[in-house]
């Protein structure tokens, strides 16, 4: 029995304890205390400071508002979308559309949609000037409007494929067969049906992921920087700048900040706990109205688009940064460059191969690991839905990055922990292992069993059960798993900037660092790298099985 929980313990260790520890060191400073820079007594001077930043109530409105926006937006087209289509041919269509967005980090989704809606970019050139009359790139301030709405669009359609992801896996936990048949006898609808019979349980399953979407859009400093505004800047982007000022006593105000982004999450959670009694409200209303409204065709077709769309931003921003990356002279409003040339690649990837080789090994390494675990959890059957480590698992997505690394590098650098490859690989697992136990539970709980009781029956031990019949049938999702996994890691900014302290450099942050600056040839070669090194690992996911199963084709599926 003791064996039992010493996996679960290692997953408390990982996971929970460093997140812990984070918080108090973001905590503490914030409230004065932090030796190291002379702060022995604890004092309010520095939530005071924070108080007399200028604009800082606008900053904090515009990062709760797109934390709510975005989850909203995302989830109320992923369930009309489901609602309309789950277990039809169109649902799967969508499905192998919007899986390979995945792999698409939101820095490079980020400077795809620059480009894309920029007055000068892609979609302006599409109209220009035979339906528009410019000539030349009209006054908008796009990308970085007051409002942060570019932000909110570029996060809608990243997160959309994440939470349409979960929601796949939260299907097979429910009756949807059977559901359907059972409102439609009623004359429901298949849009009305689905959310009155069916939708308050998959919510049910998919609510941890709800909220790390409201948390993680709430406080997201890499698109934030590329497409949000600029004065003020969201808070999670003036918190940063904090941090990596010269003045260490900005970080004194750096933690103040944090604690103040932190307080906002939960704000824009208890916001959400509101909107979920609302919803929980109105879909009563709905079932005891006795309301069939059997056509929705409107509708569906309304979610339909909505998705399309959001892939079609993010594909068609891709292809801006690949036009960029190759353009030569490319005056406006010419929809294509006068010359292409390949200097820009020539000049970038000779500086960019020990970023890329840094982002490969960091997450090669931390989505194995994080497999590992995974499996091991889902065969002792640690994770189950409504168990204690689900959540201990999503804490890293339920607390904002900027509350806890933060407070990690300041613990670190307290205890002379200087930056190391293997202290940001333990940061990189924190974050990964909960992606992978996602995207592997489904699978793994859909598998079945009756084989394992054949070969129980001819006297197989549980272990070789598990490496000798399930792990090779499962070969597909737990490649997939371990590409979900890299695709995070080699995504991941803020954990990277802060626990490598500029020292190790990734593709993403140095893709982010050019955010700044003009040279959008440059910028479009490093976001097509950021974007390549995940999509291989997805491509190799797709491959292997065909290549290991080439004379079974059942177990290539």
């Amino acid at each position: 029995m003791k064996r039992r929980f010493i996996l679960p313990s290692v997953i408390l260790a990982i996971v929970g304890l460093p997140v812990l520890a984070g918080l108090a060191g973001t905590i503490g400073p914030a409230f004065g205390y932090l030796p190291a820079l002379g702060g022995d007594d604890l004092t309010l001077d520095h939530i005071a400071a924070l108080a007399t930043q200028p604009h800082l109530t606008r900053s904090a409105l515009i990062s709760l508002a797109t934390g709510l926006v975005t989850t909203g937006i995302s989830l109320g087209l992923v369930m009309l979308f489901t609602a309309a289509y789950a277990g039809t041919p169109m649902f799967s269509r969508i499905q192998h559309l919007l899986s390979p967005l995945l792999s698409v980090p939101h820095a490079a989704a980020a400077f795809g949609l620059a480009f894309l809606v920029a007055p000068s970019g892609l979609a302006t050139r599409l109209v220009s000037p035979a339906l528009t009359g410019y000539a030349s790139p009209p006054d908008w301030l796009v990308p970085h409007d007051p409002l942060g709405l570019t932000m909110m669009a570029g996060l809608v359609a990243k997160e959309m494929p994440f939470l349409f992801l979960v929601a796949l896996a939260a299907l097979p936990q429910v009756p949807l067969r059977e559901a359907r048949h059972l409102s439609a006898s009623l004359g429901y609808g298949r849009i009305r049906g689905f959310l009155v019979s069916t939708w308050p349980l998959v919510y049910r399953q998919i609510r941890l992921p709800v909220f790390a979407v409201l948390a993680f859009a709430s406080s997201v400093v890499d698109v934030a920087m590329i497409l949000g505004p600029d004065l003020p800047a969201p808070l999670p982007v003036r918190i940063a700048e904090w941090m990596a000022d010269s003045d260490l006593q900005m970080r004194f105000l750096a933690s103040a900040g944090a604690l103040l982004q932190f307080g906002l999450t939960l704000t824009a959670m208890a916001l959400w706990l509101t909107v979920e009694k609302l919803g929980s409200l109105v879909l009563r209303r709905m079932s005891g109205s006795g309301a069939r409204h059997a056509d929705d065709q409107v509708i569906r077709a309304i979610a339909c688009a909505a998705m399309m769309v959001s892939a079609a931003m993010i594909l068609l921003g891709l292809a801006a940064l690949f036009v960029w990356s190759v353009a030569g002279l490319w005056p406006f409003p010419a929809l294509l460059p006068h010359s292409l040339t390949l200097k820009p690649w020539m000049r970038a990837l000779p500086e960019a191969a020990g970023p890329i080789i840094t982002t490969i090994a960091l997450a090669g390494s931390s989505s194995a690991l994080a497999l590992l675990l995974a499996i091991g959890l889902l065969w002792r059957e640690d994770f189950r839905p409504g168990g204690l480590l689900q959540p201990l698992l999503y804490l890293p997505l339920l607390v904002p990055q900027l509350c806890f690394v933060f407070g990690l590098q300041i613990l670190g650098l307290m205890l002379g922990f200087g930056s190391s490859f293997a202290l940001l690989l333990l940061v990189h697992l924190i974050f990964v292992l909960p992606y992978v136990v996602l995207s592997l539970s489904q699978p793994w709980q859909a598998f079945d069993r009756r084989y394992e009781r054949v070969a129980a029956g001819l006297g197989k031990t549980p272990l070789t059960i598990l490496l000798r019949i399930r792990l090779p049938m499962l070969t597909r999702a737990c490649l997939t798993a371990f590409a979900v996994g890299f695709a995070v890691s080699a995504g991941l900014y803020l954990p990277t900037l802060l626990i490598g302290a500029g020292r190790i450099v990734t593709i993403t942050t140095e893709a982010v660092a050019l955010s700044s600056g003009g040279d959008r040839r440059i910028i479009g070669v490093y976001a097509l790298l950021q974007t390549i090194v995940p999509f291989v690992g997805f491509l190799i996911a797709s491959l292997v099985p065909h290549l290991l199963f080439r004379d079974r084709r059942a177990m290539r599926i």
